[in-house]
């Protein structure tokens, strides 16, 4: 019998900047899983016309079995518009409406009617000019989905970076790498390794938050007061962790050849590695949620919408990282079990 067919959902995000762009892009191009857009559809019409594309916009019927799409249409769960959209030029007007595809693809997934979320860029910025509070993508949807602090990884090929801490002031870092924090993170990383990925025994490579790794407390104690009490309890557990190790010199092959994920301290710590690993092909994906969610690694690119110019690897990538997911949690539904 062969693998059966996902039904991934879209969400294009800000509807001035590309995402709009690359959703048609990737219709022009076979997948395996049915992809269904959540937007507008006269949108994407326009949007199509305006990058010289052939679009044919089908109704989504959910209770039809899922079935991969022929280049040039793509299914649409419509979501209007609360004003019309211009290329390039932001309107808090359709805030709402960025934050309502969401609602409704976050829904369709917790429901099963979709395998997983795909999600396009978003503007932070007017979504809070709107006056509605938006910090991002990942904690609207673990609000939406009643989860606890989630985790952030970004995967390229060959190389995957969950970070202890995301988008903090420098100076705020030491702080919040609390022991609770740390453990927590840990014990997410390594379930979706196990979980949604399908890796049985995850090895993680984690890094020390000082230079040299705190140099045996002569460049910080954070090491030894937090990260080494950590990784000693959850390794007496049977994680497979190793570090706390420098930073400059984890992210060479010696080490990355053995290891499955790399968790970083804080941002800037490993995703300028992974982002030269793997820029325009990376994947971001939130682990600790109830359902499947990977993303684009760049932003709206408000100069390039309705240009043609946008490069539709990395949502491609996450489409893809999706599947592969998908595929993960299913095989450990029907995996049969031992005896």
């Amino acid at each position: 019998m062969g693998a059966s067919v996902h039904r991934i959902v879209l969400t294009p995000g800000e509807p001035a900047g590309i995402g709009p762009d690359l959703c048609i892009m990737l219709a022009q191009r076979p997948c395996a899983a049915e992809l269904v857009a959540v937007g507008d559809p006269a949108l994407l019409r326009d949007r199509a016309a305006a990058l010289g594309m052939p679009l044919r916009i089908e109704p989504f019927a959910p209770a039809e079995d899922p079935a991969p799409a022929a280049p040039g249409t793509l299914k649409v769960l419509p979501v209007a518009l609360r004003t019309a959209a211009r290329c390039g030029r932001l309107d808090p007007a359709n805030a709402a409406y960025v934050l309502d595809t969401l609602r409704t693809a976050v829904e369709g997934c917790r429901t099963s009617t979709f395998a997983a979320l795909v999600t396009g860029p978003v503007h932070k910025g007017v979504i809070n000019d709107a006056g509605i509070p938006f910090t991002g993508h990942t904690e609207f949807l673990a609000e939406l989905t009643g989860s606890g602090e989630p985790v952030m990884m970004l995967a390229a090929p060959g190389l995957r970076v969950a970070l202890a801490t995301t988008h903090l002031p420098l100076h705020a870092v030491s702080a919040a790498i609390t022991p609770a924090r740390l453990e927590h993170t840990l014990r997410v990383l390594h379930r979706d390794l196990v979980a949604r990925l399908g890796l049985d025994d995850p090895h993680i490579l984690v890094c020390g938050l000082n230079p040299h790794a705190g140099e045996g407390g002569h460049l910080g104690r954070e090491e030894i007061e937090v990260i080494e009490p950590v990784l000693d309890r959850l390794r007496a557990e049977g994680m497979r962790l190793t570090g706390p190790l420098p930073a400059d010199t984890l992210f060479t092959p010696r080490h990355l050849a053995t290891a499955d994920a790399v968790l970083a301290m804080y941002h800037d710590q490993g995703l300028p590695v992974l982002k030269h690993v793997g820029f325009g092909r990376a994947v971001n994906v939130t682990l600790g949620l109830p359902i499947i969610r990977t993303s684009v690694d760049h932003g709206t690119a408000l100069d390039l919408a309705g240009t043609g110019k946008a490069e539709v690897g990395s949502l491609e990538a996450a489409v893809q990282m999706a599947i592969a997911m998908a595929d993960a949690a299913a095989a450990r539904r029907v995996a049969p079990r031992g005896g």
